[in-house]
C-alpha cells in the first residue's frame, strides 16, 4: 500500500500545493519488521518516503502536517510508520553546501520513537551531491524497470549513454569514474517509529522490535571524507 498527502495553502479561493508527504513500501521487508515486528508490513507499517513542506510554510507547520497525516494513516488500518533522518552533510565536488544533515527534528516534536541508528555503510556521491544508491545501481546491472531513468542520473552529469548490446555492469563501473563519483563512510540515518493508535494504551501494545533510545540526537554528523 503506498499513501500520499499533500498541504494546500487556500488563499482568495484558489489552492497552491506547498507541501507532500507520501507513505509506503521500503527497499526490504526488514526495515519495517526489524522495528515492528508484529505488524503487517505493507499494510499495517509503512515507511515514510518522502516529507518535503515549501520553506515559506508557517512555524510548526511541518509537525502539524506530519500529525494528520498519521491520524489519516490510522483510519486506514496503518499501526506503524518508519522514517529515517540522514545526519551526514553533502556537498557538490565544487564545496557547495547541499544538504546539511537532518536529525529528525519534527520526528521528535511528534512523539516518535527513537530506535537508533540504521546500519553504517559506504555511500556512492555524486557531483552534484547527490547519492547513488545501491538499489538504483542495481536496476542499472539486472536492467530492472526504471533503468533508463537511474542511468540517466549518470548520463546528465557527463557519463556516455548506456547503448543497446552494451554490458550495463561494465557501462555503470566506467560510468561511476567517468563522473567522478566519490565513496564517502556513513554512519547511519536516524531511524525513527511512530506506533499509531486511538489511545495511549493502544500505542504502547504495538511490540518494538528495536530499543527506544534518549536523548534525541541534536547535532548532524561531521562532514564525512572520501574513502
Amino acid at each position: 500500500m503506498t499513501v500520499q498527502f499533500g498541504l494546500y495553502d487556500v488563499v482568495d479561493g484558489e489552492q497552491r500545493l506547498c507541501g507532500v508527504a507520501a507513505f509506503g513500501v521500503p527497499v526490504s521487508t526488514a526495515v519495517l519488521t526489524k522495528p515492528l515486528p508484529e505488524l503487517r508490513p505493507y499494510t499495517e507499517a509503512l515507511v515514510c518516503s518522502r516529507f518535503v513542506l515549501l520553506d515559506e510554510c508557517p512555524a510548526n507547520s511541518e509537525s502539524w502536517f506530519l500529525a494528520n497525516c498519521l491520524k489519516r494513516l490510522l483510519a486506514r488500518g496503518v499501526h506503524g510508520v518508519v522514517s529515517f533522518a540522514d545526519p551526514v552533510p553533502r556537498r557538490t565536488a565544487s564545496g557547495v553546501l547541499v544538504m546539511p544533515g537532518h536529525v529528525g527534528t519534527i520526528y521528535a516534536a511528534t512523539n516518535a520513537v527513537y530506535a537508533g541508528r540504521a546500519t553504517a555503510r559506504t555511500v556512492k556521491l555524486l557531483p552534484d551531491g547527490t547519492v547513488f544508491h545501491d538499489r538504483t545501481a542495481q536496476k542499472i546491472r539486472r536492467q530492472e524497470q526504471g533503468c533508463e531513468y537511474a542511468a540517466a542520473q549518470l548520463t546528465v552529469l557527463g557519463a556516455p549513454r548506456l547503448r543497446p548490446g552494451s554490458d550495463p555492469t561494465q557501462w555503470l563501473r566506467e560510468a561511476l569514474t567517468a563522473v567522478g563519483a566519490r565513496n564517502v563512510r556513513h554512519r547511519g540515518a536516524h531511524r525513527y517509529v511512530w506506533r499509531l493508535g486511538r489511545n495511549r494504551r493502544e500505542r504502547e501494545q504495538i511490540k518494538l522490535g528495536l530499543p527506544a533510545q534518549r536523548p534525541y540526537p541534536k547535532q548532524p554528523d561531521p562532514e564525512p571524507i572520501a574513502v
